[in-house]
């Protein structure tokens, strides 16, 4: 049996999830409202406040479906009630970020500034404070995108190897390797 999958989803008190047609979920909360869609084959059952995911057959395709689904659906949860926040360091000398709205303006050491719009599901905010490193903040309820936008802005200067500097998660720890003249 999946770990993962044969754990129930606790429902918190003002969310309300419905499964519709072509097995399309959705997850209603104050925050907002998401939708996934589930593969034919899983069942969702909603009983007593709980979601169960339930796999026809022990094959290894509906055995990574499972665990999977359940996943899923327990990330538009959380995000419907609680939200996900995304950080961003920018380290290197005169890297600046700063935005107006959902336009994101970044100086990343390039000849040029990079202008990235961010998605309307998501709010951003920049942060400078003396001394400090530039930090660049995404919010919203959806895992996936918070996720794949945070992707995107730490491919344009990835962190590297020798003095660290790029766009990194917070917390983020870059391995740094020795220089040319400590290898002898």
């Amino acid at each position: 049996m999946s770990r993962i999958g044969k754990k129930s989803i606790t429902i918190p008190e003002g969310v309300s999830i419905t499964v519709g047609k072509d097995n399309v979920i959705t997850v209603k909360g104050k925050q907002g409202e998401l939708k996934q869609a589930i593969d034919r084959d899983i069942t969702v059952e909603i009983k007593d406040g709980h979601v169960h995911f339930v796999r026809p057959t022990d094959q290894i395709r509906h055995r990574a479906m499972h665990g999977l689904y359940r996943a899923l659906i327990a990330n538009l949860v959380k995000g419907v009630t609680e939200g996900y926040v995304r950080k961003l360091e920018l380290i290197g000398v005169g890297f600046k970020a700063a935005n107006q709205g959902n336009v994101l303006d970044l100086a990343l050491g390039y000849s040029h500034n990079i202008i990235f719009e961010i998605p309307k599901e998501l709010k951003v905010g920049t942060a400078q404070e003396k001394g400090q490193n530039p930090i660049i903040t995404l919010e919203g309820i959806d895992k996936q995108l918070i996720g794949q936008v945070a992707a995107k802005l730490r491919s344009l200067r990835k962190p590297e190897p020798y003095k660290g500097k790029g766009v990194r998660y917070v917390g983020e720890v870059v391995r740094k390797k020795a220089g040319k003249a400590a290898g002898k």
